[in-house]
């Protein structure tokens, strides 16, 4: 297959000055016309990525998606310090606890049942903890019980999971392909940073990431872009190659762009949501959190890129949240749960990645058939 390699001062197929246009043009879309105004999803977008990975997860429980609804929509209200609503939330959440625990648990794979009854009583534990807080007025520890409730509630709906939702293209069986979720542990020059990776919506992209870092791929190569507020990119190797070389066919292997849209139940590959004429379409992961991870590619070619990736460092004045003319153009894979801005923020070009590995969700890598 032919590709069209990209520089790397290029970047994710955009230069500086395009990637400025095109953020002034979404900020007077934005002020000035409706149609992107509709654009907008309902509500605030979500910037959290925690919260993004959760909402991605292919269940459909109504009891859990209430509890973390009432929980995250907290961060607002600590924020403001309005303790009645927080109280109230947390009160909901409690009785959802309680009452529908039966409802919780009906959902969960059976070889999960034990630990998830276990996550539940802490969580029951925890939103108590969180209503003893807020009779206290101690916001600090509101968000400390918000946040570790959070994680385990993430656990519980990942048990939640019955099995991969969709099958792969038959075409793509000769990559790799991650079949649930991975987390990548990362040190830098800068400092460590955590990502998770979501083979439920990107199981190609991700699949070819995390292979890329059980090889060791990523050691030592250096950050070669770096944009205030726009991109941190890695994953160019050394030498006059611009991507992975498979040491089994001695070719460069291309990557498909891979994106799922809300509502769909399975990704597209190989056309940007525009070309495919679904301007108002939303991807499940989008470019709406600091540390979003995500493919670069050539500009032309949407099924050029190989193992240049990079974080998208998010400002909310410039690129406004679920409005982001990179949604759907290129492919979102993960999301930085820990070391956004105090390391990511820190990180230029020639700063490197001392190492990389998977910590958790190696066995869910698919590697082809030999």
């Amino acid at each position: 297959m032919a590709v069209r390699p990209w520089r790397s001062d290029q970047g994710l197929g955009w230069g500086a000055r395009s990637l400025a246009i095109a953020t002034t043009l979404v900020l007077t879309w934005g002020v000035f016309t409706n149609p992107a105004q509709a654009a907008l999803p309902a509500g605030n977008a979500i910037t959290d990525g925690g919260a993004l990975l959760r909402n991605a997860l292919p269940i459909d429980n109504g009891p859990v998606r209430q509890v973390q609804s009432d929980i995250e929509s907290m961060a607002d209200l600590l924020r403001a310090k309005r303790w009645s609503p927080v109280g109230a939330k947390a009160k909901n959440a409690a009785r959802i606890l309680t009452y529908d625990r039966d409802a919780l648990l009906a959902s969960v794979r059976p070889e999960e049942q034990t630990q998830a009854a276990a996550i539940l009583d802490d969580l029951a534990a925890r939103v108590e903890s969180i209503r003893e807080a807020v009779e206290n007025r101690d916001r600090e520890a509101v968000w400390t019980e918000r946040r570790q409730f959070l994680n385990a509630l993430s656990t519980l709906e990942e048990s939640m999971v019955q099995g991969f939702p969709y099958e792969v293209p038959a075409e793509y069986a000769n990559l790799p392909q991650l079949k649930g979720r991975a987390t990548i542990a990362f040190e830098t020059t800068q400092g460590p940073i955590t990502a998770v990776v979501d083979g439920y919506s990107a199981p190609v992209t991700a699949g070819n990431f995390v292979d890329l870092v059980q090889r060791g791929f990523y050691d030592g190569l250096k950050f070669t872009r770096a944009e205030d507020s726009y991109v941190l990119q890695f994953g160019d190797p050394e030498g006059k190659e611009e991507g992975f070389i498979d040491p089994k066919t001695g070719e460069y292997r291309a990557i498909p762009l891979e994106i799922l849209a809300q509502g769909d139940t399975e990704p597209t590959y190989g056309i940007t949501l525009e070309d495919a004429g679904r301007y108002g379409d939303l991807p499940v992961l989008p470019f709406s959190s600091y540390g979003t991870l995500a493919m670069a590619r050539p500009e032309p070619d949407p099924n050029g890129a190989s193992s240049q990736v990079f974080f998208f460092l998010l400002d909310n004045e410039l690129t406004p949240p679920g409005l982001n003319l990179l949604d759907g153009r290129y492919a979102v894979f993960g999301y930085t749960v820990d070391g956004r801005k105090d390391v990511l923020g820190k990180l230029s070009a020639g700063d490197q990645i001392l190492s990389a590995k998977v910590i958790s969700g190696a066995e869910n890598l698919v590697l082809p058939a030999s």
